[in-house]
C-alpha cells in the first residue's frame, strides 16, 4: 500500500498538483495512521474504558427504587402515627409496644440490609434516622414515666450514634440533632427542674443545654457533612437564644448567644462559601436581635431606629471593604 501511495504522490508532484514538501507530509501522516500503536499502560485507559456510560434505563430504574424506598418509609411512619393518634386510648400497652417496636425493626432492618449490600447509602441513612426516632418512642412506651422518657432518648441517641459512625449520612445528623434537642428538654423538665419551679425559671438550663448541643454538632462537622452539621449547630444556638428569651432577665444572654452563633456561621461562610451558613446566621440575627431588644427596652420604635442604624453601618462597612479589596486587586 505504501508503494502505491508513493507512486501516486510522485505523479501528483510531477503534474504540479503538489509540492514535494506537501507530498512528504502526506506520506508521513499516512505512515503514522497505519503504524501499530503501543499498548497503553495500566491506569491510562481513556474515559470510556474507565467509566462506561450507564444506560439511561438503568439510571431511571435506580432513581425509581430510591423514590419507592423513601415512600415506603414515609408511609410506614404515617401508618404508625395514625394508629397512635386514632386508637391510642383504646390500644393496650402490649399493642402500643408491638406497634412501635415493629415499625422500628422494619425501618432499622431495611437500613441495615441496604448498608450490608452497599447500596442506596442515602436511603439507608434516611431509614435509619427514622428508625432511631421510632425506637426511642417505642422504648418510652414500654417503660413509661420519667424513666421511660430518659431511657427512650438514650436508646435513640445510641442508635443514631451507631448509624452516624457506620453510614455517615446527612439525615442521621438531623436525627442526632433532633434527639439531642428532645434530650435537653427531657432532662431539663424531668431531672433538673424542681417541682416548685416554673418554665421561665428553668428555661436558662435548657438554653445552656442547647449550647452543648451546638458544640457537639460543631465537632461532628469535623468528621461528617460539615455544612449540615454546622448549620444544625447554628439552629441549636438559635434554640438556646429562644430559651434565654423565656428565662427571666435572660435577654442579655439571648443577645450574646444569638450573636456568637451567627458570627461563627458568617466566618465559616467567608471561608467555605456555603450559602446555608449565611442563611442560618442571618435568620438568627433577624429574629433574636429585634425580639431581645424589644424585651429590654419595651420600645418598638426605638428598636426599629436602632436596627436601621446598625444596618446602615454594616452596609457602609461592606462598601468600604469592597472598595479596599478592589484597590488591592488592581
Amino acid at each position: 500500500m505504501s508503494t502505491r501511495l508513493d507512486d501516486e504522490l510522485r505523479r501528483l508532484v510531477s503534474a504540479g498538483v503538489l509540492r514535494q514538501y506537501q507530498a512528504d507530509a502526506l506520506r508521513d501522516a499516512a505512515e503514522a495512521d497505519f503504524s501499530p500503536r503501543p499498548p497503553e499502560p495500566a491506569g491510562t485507559a481513556n474515559a470510556e474504558t474507565r467509566s462506561p456510560r450507564t444506560p439511561p434505563v438503568v439510571t431511571h430504574a435506580s432513581a425509581l427504587i430510591e423514590v419507592l424506598g423513601y415512600l415506603g418509609g414515609a408511609l410506614l411512619l404515617g401508618a404508625v402515627a395514625l394508629l397512635t393518634l386514632a386508637n391510642w386510648g383504646e390500644m393496650s400497652r402490649a399493642a402500643r409496644i408491638s406497634t412501635g417496636g415493629s415499625a422500628a425493626v422494619i425501618l432499622l432492618g431495611t437500613a441495615v440490609v441496604l448498608a450490608l449490600l452497599q447500596r442506596r447509602d442515602q436511603l439507608s441513612s434516611a431509614l435509619a434516622s427514622l428508625g432511631c426516632c421510632v425506637a426511642g418512642f417505642a422504648t418510652y412506651v414500654a417503660i413509661e414515666g420519667e424513666a421511660g422518657r430518659v431511657i427512650g432518648v438514650a436508646v435513640a441517641l445510641a442508635l443514631a450514634a451507631v448509624g452516624l459512625w457506620w453510614l455517615a449520612g446527612s439525615s442521621l445528623l438531623v436525627a442526632t440533632f433532633a434527639v439531642l434537642g428532645v434530650g435537653v428538654l427531657v432532662i431539663t423538665s424531668d431531672l433538673l427542674t424542681p417541682d416548685s419551679g416554673t418554665a421561665t425559671n428553668s428555661a436558662g438550663i435548657a438554653g445552656t443545654g442547647f449550647i452543648l448541643v451546638a458544640f457537639v454538632m460543631a465537632m461532628l462537622g469535623l468528621v461528617r457533612d460539615q455544612v449540615t452539621a454546622w448549620s444544625l449547630a447554628g439552629a441549636a444556638m438559635f434554640s438556646s437564644s429562644i430559651c434565654w428569651l423565656i428565662q427571666e432577665r435572660g435577654e442579655i444572654m439571648a443577645l450574646a448567644v444569638g450573636t456568637a452563633g451567627p458570627a461563627a456561621l458568617l466566618v465559616a461562610y467567608s471561608r467555605r462559601h456555603a450559602s446555608a451558613y449565611a442563611v442560618v446566621g442571618c435568620s438568627i440575627l433577624l429574629v433574636i436581635w429585634p425580639t431581645a431588644l424589644y424585651q429590654l427596652t419595651d420600645n418598638m420604635a426605638g428598636v426599629a431606629v436602632g436596627l436601621v442604624i446598625a444596618s446602615a453601618a454594616l452596609l457602609v462597612a461592606v462598601l468600604i471593604m469592597t472598595r479596599h479589596q478592589r484597590r488591592l486587586t488592581e
